[in-house]
């Protein structure tokens, strides 16, 4: 066979040479690998009926095509690879204790409470932890991952735990899908009333898959029809066999709500962590581990929860993240103390980062800030190439008037923000899995931590995307900007609400009865204690109208910090009102709610039958 010859110029042909490319690489790469011009490449590509530009990042199918036609052999390198060699650049591994076996100390387990929905893993985080966390919750869903540590006694020795909070399995998957393994042991939550459920299995499978010990938590033993000898028997056809049956699972019956056997069942943890796991690290070195969770504070900036995995992380430290670095200004522990240092399996809120990293990314000490700055700049530009072969759908020349001309392949197009960086991941994971046949082709633009922006609502309307805005709402003039672009925000506090939503919109069935409309909204500018009525709002009205009896929520730095309040009572001067306009202050009762505060922002609306088209 002939070398392939463009225009005259005869291209160099491999003999099935392999090429190591990164993915997301362009032609232009490409070229530099076998020492040949963009231009021409760009050329083969468009005799193989594909319009690619020298410098835009091409998806893998693409690059095995092009190595095809001229007897290449291309290996797409992982992001976990090319992360690893980025490293080995700066001569520092990432994964391994330094030292001999002398330097490994002990250290906790680190735990990931899975299970159904509603069967009580909140409620027994918060029995663990003796705070009530519910109460701020929507739907008993966990809306952050945040991390911390809880002590027992086991044989006369105190032991400590250290737990992952995760909003569901969709953040313990893509932590892992990035190769950052967290979770060393998995409690498996299940109702004693209710039996094994579709998302125990898919729990348990989760766990199966990362290879991870488990120890199964019977809850609600307490509540009427509880069978916690149905839920042995269900999960033993699963593999899980239960100690006193004969096999190697422990299993604790449990009262989440009365706070029952929870002592047995951290005893439980620690002894599988004992028998199964050899749970030891250098605490002397460098400190590296994870990321679990990230967001913009308005007075810190961007925070990151850790965990440290091995080493011990000080505050002066200068840490890279994911693509974020920086050097460790303050560190907190779960109780929001501060703290000097933190060693391994010990979860902190780490602040002094350039940016938000992702849940799940690796973080690691460098000696120096420069150091730092090179990693998180090659990493990002790494992820921004995938990101952009990701997006590209490969159209040929032969296709392209027709594809556009027919709108065969119909795109919902989506922008994701959200209040926490593990909760936006998790949401986009579940968004792409959707399985909605062909026709229909969902692309996530842009998904970001923090209020929804005037930014996005541009790239919206550019684009012909729906903005999701999770937990967050919008902030300044976006809300008037999106009715003006015609843009469709939709807001959640709930995951599975806003999984279900979009699934029945892309399926054609999505029949709202009632739609939320925006009434008003009032800026707190002072807070009034009163014996009688709790808290009042001294407010100033910013937009639209205030009414008596509508339904409000309550903003705090563009998130949302409680839904379904009651406009109880309004106030001008001494005058009971029934409404506040437009640039009038005035005073607002929220009823038994007095969680308020200076800037805070009420927001009213109320639920209009929506005319069906």
């Amino acid at each position: 066979m002939q070398a392939p010859s463009v225009g005259g110029v005869m291209l160099p042909r491999g003999n099935g040479q392999t090429v190591r490319l990164s993915r997301g690489a362009s032609l232009t790469d490409f070229a530099e690998k076998i020492n040949a011009n963009p231009a021409s490449l760009v050329a083969v590509m468009m005799n193989l009926g594909e319009m690619v530009t020298a410098t835009q990042s091409v998806s893998d199918e693409t690059l095995h095509l092009l190595a095809e036609e001229m007897n290449y052999v291309v290996e797409i390198v992982s992001p976990e690879e090319e992360d690893r060699e980025l490293l080995e650049s700066f001569d520092i591994e990432f994964g391994e204790n330094e030292g001999g076996e002398e330097m490994l100390v002990g250290r906790p387990p680190v735990v990931t409470v899975m299970g159904h929905v509603d069967h009580g893993k909140t409620r027994l985080l918060d029995a663990i932890r003796k705070t009530n966390v519910i109460a701020g919750e929507a739907g008993g869903i966990t809306q952050h991952i945040g991390a911390y540590q809880a002590g027992t006694e086991v044989n006369g020795e105190d032991r400590r735990i250290t737990f992952i909070d995760t909003p569901g399995h969709e953040a313990f998957t893509a932590m892992r899908a990035r190769g950052a393994k967290s979770t060393d042991i998995a409690i498996l939550v299940v109702a004693a009333n209710d039996g094994v459920m579709p998302q125990t299995i898919e729990a348990l499978n989760h766990a199966k898959a990362a290879d991870v010990p488990i120890v199964v938590a019977v809850n609600k033993i307490d509540v009427e029809g509880a069978d916690p000898t149905k839920v042995r028997g269900q999960l033993t056809e699963y593999g899980l066999v239960a100690e006193e049956y004969g096999g190697d699972t422990m299993f604790v019956d449990i009262s989440a709500k009365q706070g029952q056997n929870i002592d047995s069942l951290l005893e439980a943890v620690v002894l599988t962590a004992d028998a199964a796991l050899d749970l030891r690290a250098n605490a002397e070195q460098d400190a590296q581990g994870i990321a679990i969770e990230a967001h913009l504070d308005r007075g810190r900036g961007a925070v990151a929860t850790v965990l440290v995995q091995r080493g011990t992380l000080r505050v002066g430290d200068t840490m890279v993240a994911g693509d974020a670095y920086g050097r460790v200004r303050a560190m907190l522990d779960d109780k929001g103390n501060n703290v000097q240092e933190a060693g391994p399996s010990t979860p902190v809120l780490v602040l002094g980062l350039t940016n938000v990293p992702g849940a799940g990314d690796n973080f690691l000490v460098v000696d120096e800030d420069r150091t730092a700055r090179q990693i998180a700049e090659k990493r990002a530009a790494r992820e921004r190439n995938a990101a952009f072969a990701k997006r590209t759908r490969r159209v040929s020349l032969e296709d392209l008037d027709k594809v556009l001309k027919a709108g065969e392949v119909q795109q919902l197009n989506l922008i994701i923000k959200g209040d926490a960086s593990g909760s936006v991941e998790a949401l986009e994971s579940s968004l792409l899995q959707l399985d909605v046949g062909e026709e229909v082709d969902i692309r996530v633009l842009h998904r970001g931590v923090g209020a929804v922006t005037e930014s996005d609502i541009n790239l919206a309307s550019g684009s012909d995307a729906i903005v999701i805005g999770f937990n967050v709402r919008a902030e300044g003039r976006a809300t008037q900007m999106a009715d003006r672009e015609g843009v469709d925000v939709r807001y959640y506090s709930v995951i599975y609400q806003a999984i279900e939503e979009i699934e029945a919109a892309l399926k054609g069935m999505l029949k709202p009865e009632y739609e939320e409309v925006e009434l008003g909204t009032a800026e707190i500018r002072e807070v009034f204690r009163s014996s009688k009525l709790g808290n009042i709002a001294g407010v100033l009205v910013r937009s639209g109208e205030v009414r008596r009896n509508t339904k409000a929520r309550l903003l705090r730095d563009g998130k949302v910090v409680a839904e379904n309040l009651n406009i109880e009572g309004l106030r001008r001067f001494k005058d009971d009102v029934t409404e506040i306009r437009e640039g009038y202050e005035g005073g607002i009762n929220l009823g038994n709610f007095n969680d308020i505060k200076i800037d805070d922002v009420i927001a009213t609306y109320e639920m209009r039958e929506k005319p069906r088209g």
